[in-house]
């Protein structure tokens, strides 16, 4: 695994470590449902592209003609 990798797959733990606390908590805010589902989304992709190395945003920012690393 790369160093890429591997940041993926803790920045993806932290963020799905960070939404169930906050969930366990019971203080979330009214309205405050989707940003927490959006948070898990953004988890669960950067989980996955850590052990698969498919990643949505790369290939919109490769269309955009950001150059890779």
């Amino acid at each position: 695994m790369t160093v890429n990798r591997v940041v993926r797959i803790i920045a993806g733990l932290f963020i799905l470590f960070s939404l169930t606390m906050a969930a366990r908590s019971g203080q979330v805010a009214f309205g405050s449902a989707p940003w927490l589902w959006f948070t898990a989304f953004v988890g669960a992709n950067l989980f996955q592209s850590g052990f698969t190395n498919f990643c949505p945003m790369d290939i919109f920012l490769k269309k955009l003609g950001v150059r890779e690393a």
